[in-house]
């Protein structure tokens, strides 16, 4: 087994992963010579037409349908194909980031008041946004307030294609850093020195907390509220919708109202189901602009 394991991560380090890279630039090339408008068509297009053929739609599909019981089979393969399409959009417009600017015409900024009270209050802050609409764009919330921000992302099991994602991001503000125990520790440090973080928290952590979302438990990250309370810091929760094509809304919302009190376990599992609350009232109003496709609950 060890010489199993062993040569199939050299497969994968040394042909895998090389291959999958490559197509990956190609693809990247491909959208970056288009017009932005032509390249998030394009990839719409293409992920509604292919995308609900591929395997990983029948998690999608169990996944609407326990949190939509109320909904029909075809208005589930509607939102499917509606997902995949938003999907699609995504991935051709990651080679034009650099082109979308918080307050310019494409990204329509509201709220933004409740962003500068945190930045203008002498403490450290955390903001939140999820895997909806295009999620790139709300690590551009820095930019919108004109500072520095740390954001944290989970970076792809494929290092040729992380790359990509690095230069697609090289002129977001601030600094990046991978989830995951260095990450953690960098934000850490950070945050002690008064600065602000960025976190996407709509996604599963099998050693966090049972925390309700769509009405049944989800194992969720809890570093937000832990630093919410080690720091005594706002939360600030961002939305980013796309309001058709690619253009979009920012939505910076009023901090959350956290009152620590002397059961910390009991303070952390009330903050992160306001949070879900909150991400669970985002997806419902724009369910194709979540990305079902994560394995988000237990079987």
């Amino acid at each position: 087994m060890p010489e199993r394991s062993a040569f199939y991560q050299a497969r994968q380090k040394y042909i895998s992963h090389p291959l999958q890279g490559l197509a990956a630039h190609l693809i990247y090339w491909l959208f970056a010579a288009m017009p932005i408008d032509m390249a998030s068509n394009a990839g719409g297009t293409l992920l509604r037409k292919f995308g609900p053929k591929l395997g990983q739609t029948k998690k999608a599909r169990n996944n609407l349908t326990r949190a939509f019981p109320e909904k029909s089979p075809e208005e589930i393969e509607t939102i499917i194909c509606d997902m995949w399409e938003n999907l699609g959009r995504n991935a051709a417009e990651i080679p034009h980031l650099h082109k979308l600017r918080p307050g310019g015409p494409r990204i329509e900024v509201v709220g933004l008041e409740n962003g500068m009270a945190s930045k203008d209050d002498d403490k450290p802050g955390v903001f939140f946004t999820g895997h909806i609409g295009n999620w790139e764009i709300g690590m551009t919330l820095a930019t919108a307030m004109d500072m520095d921000m740390m954001c944290v992302y989970r970076a792809p099991d494929n290092p040729w294609v992380d790359q990509l994602f690095i230069r697609a991001r090289k002129t977001f503000r601030g600094q990046l850093v991978k989830k995951g125990a260095q990450g953690a520790r960098q934000i850490t440090k950070y945050m002690k020195e008064g600065g602000h973080v960025a976190m996407l928290v709509d996604q599963k952590m099998n050693d966090g907390i049972a925390v309700p979302f769509f009405g049944r438990d989800a194992m969720t990250a809890p570093a937000l509220a832990q630093f919410a309370l080690k720091y005594d810091c706002p939360v600030v929760p961002v939305r980013v919708e796309r309001l058709g094509g690619a253009y979009f809304r920012m939505t910076f919302y009023p901090a959350l109202e956290i009152v620590p009190t002397d059961d910390r376990h009991a303070d952390i599992l009330r903050i992160m189901t306001e949070v879900n609350a909150i991400m669970e009232s985002w997806i419902r109003d724009r369910p194709a602009q979540w990305l079902w496709l994560h394995r988000r609950w237990p079987n």
